[in-house]
């Protein structure tokens, strides 16, 4: 594939947060420490403080997160290395999607590998773990239970409830499996030698990217919540979180910034099998919204003594418990996580946790033979792809006209003969001005309504031309959609195994622009 880039602005899919962030505005530097840059590394790596007992504790619970998946050496080499005081981790993290969801989840994982090697090349004495963080714990399964291929959406049809990792691969996976009978054999035995969708999940991308050493973390775990115990307790005392992420959100808020994220009085769920449910306050102490459970608050943190998995961090704590738990020194996501990142560096500061470098994930536009084809002699540029379809088909049609088709000079001409007939009129009667203006007024709607018909004739004789520049934004923007938000990796996977491999040599997450790539002929 051919790569070439474009600015993240023409694309028109950022905030302006977002784009402020990579553009380094200086208003915006309070929110975090470092902005990633290779150099600004070292001294991160430096300053990176992190507990040698939580090594060992997070190797151990590693080791046997992996029990009964074949792993590779190198993942093998890298979870023993976490327990080295000179190993640290560079991490992305996303849902359970359904065969992987999106494409945009192979480029997170792909430009994480890549940081991960282009540190290790960077700073030698230092061992960099790419991780996956399995957002296992999440119970919006309406959000994940599907993937699109080929124009067609596939579903998973389950009454399951609470965390979706938790989730059984019972008889309405296996019905799902017969329907999508195309998806490789990989992903058809992670679906059907595990019990939940978290180990079907671990089990298929490590086969995608374990040999690359890529490590994956299921903070659904006794051990790793229980070093976060303290934490859980403090929060739920004070619910500090609400008020240090509400006070940076109107920071924000006051430069005109929007908030991505909304911090609550207790930001935890209250996890059991088929429940995870939010933790309010309650005249009683704490009450779990849709269910009859209510504990008084020393009730509460005795259960965080006895089985800290039983909370649930949401998304405002949720980055706070990744970072304490791994000697983490950047996090790669999306433009609305690098956002809401944004509005959390006050909890770590409150919690001594330190606050990793934050980065967007590589974006890419994979421009099909198809899509080329068409735009090519369409003669449409690679920004003009960005543009909506209306706006596409009035330039087409303006820049291919036969006749000014917006009669700029006619309506001017035409106004000026009823402003001279107007001023004509006002010196013999004053009262036959206004007749006059009315009479271009509607003269001038006459010649609106010939200056459609014209345009209407000219788009029947594009019609050819009209429709395939609506061929071309559906494949690369399927419903509107943009194609990595939208389309599975199989679409090019099926046909070229080497495509994530191929991946690997054209992203570079260091470089904030956005990536098209020409399919090869």
């Amino acid at each position: 594939m051919l790569k070439s880039t474009v600015e993240p602005e023409c694309t028109g899919q950022f905030s302006p947060l977002f784009i402020d962030y990579i553009r380094q505005q200086e208003k915006l530097a309070p929110f975090y420490n470092a902005f990633p840059k290779l150099e600004n590394f070292g001294s991160v790596i430096q300053n990176r403080q992190f507990d040698s007992s939580k090594r060992a504790v997070l190797a151990k619970a590693l080791k046997e997160q992996y029990e009964g998946v074949e792993i590779s050496e190198k993942v093998a080499e890298n979870v023993a290395a976490l327990e080295n005081g000179k190993t640290f981790t560079v991490t992305t993290g996303h849902q359970l999607n359904l065969f992987t969801g999106p494409l945009y989840f192979i480029y997170k994982i792909v430009s994480t590998i890549n940081l991960a090697r282009q540190l290790g090349e960077a700073y030698p004495g230092y061992r960099f773990v790419p991780v996956y963080w399995m957002a296992s714990e999440d119970h919006d399964f309406e959000e994940i239970n599907y993937f699109h291929y080929d124009g067609k959406q596939y579903s998973w049809k389950t009454a399951q409830r609470g965390a979706v990792g938790d989730f059984e691969l019972d008889k309405s996976m296996e019905e799902l499996l017969k329907e999508v009978n195309f998806v490789p054999e990989f992903f058809k035995e992670a679906y059907r030698k595990n019990t939940t969708l978290a180990e079907a999940v671990r089990q298929y991308v490590n086969y995608l990217f374990g040999d690359k050493g890529l490590v994956i973390v299921d903070g659904h775990d006794r051990k790793l919540k229980e070093l976060f115990a303290p934490v859980i307790k403090k929060e739920l005392v004070s619910g500090k979180a609400n008020d240090l992420v509400n006070a940076q959100t109107q920071k924000l808020k006051d430069l005109g910034y929007k908030s991505q994220i909304f911090p609550r009085e207790i930001n935890f769920f209250y996890l059991d099998k088929g429940v995870r449910s939010r933790i309010v306050k309650s005249e009683a102490g704490f009450e779990v919204l849709d269910t009859e459970k209510v504990f008084a608050a020393e009730e509460l943190l005795k259960l965080v003594d006895d089985d800290p998995t039983k909370l649930s961090p949401n998304v405002v704590l949720r980055p706070l418990y990744q970072e304490y738990i791994l000697p983490n020194i950047a996090y790669l996501g999306g433009p609305a996580e690098v956002a809401y990142w944004l509005q959390l560096k006050g909890v770590f500061d409150h919690y001594q946790v330190d606050y990793p470098m934050v980065m967007p994930r590589n974006f890419a536009l994979i421009k099909t033979v198809k899509a080329q084809r068409k735009a090519a002699a369409l003669e449409l540029s690679t920004e003009q792809l960005f543009a909506s379809f209306d706006d596409l088909k009035k330039a087409y049609v303006k820049s291919h006209a036969h006749a000014d088709l917006d009669l700029v000079e006619e309506k001017k001409a035409l106004a000026a003969v009823f402003e001279q007939l107007g001023g004509d009129a006002a010196a013999i009667d004053p009262t036959l001005e206004p007749a006059a203006e009315a009479a271009k007024v509607r003269a001038l709607k006459v010649l609106e309504h010939f200056g459609k018909k014209l345009r209407q004739g000219e788009e029947r004789k594009m019609d050819v031309a009209l429709r395939r520049i609506k061929e071309v934004k559906e494949i690369l923007f399927p419903g509107g959609t943009p194609q990595e938000r939208k389309c599975n990796f199989m679409e090019f996977y099926l046909a070229d195994e080497q495509f994530i491999e191929r991946l690997y040599s054209l992203f570079d997450p260091l470089d904030y622009q956005y990536i098209i790539l020409e399919q090869d002929e």
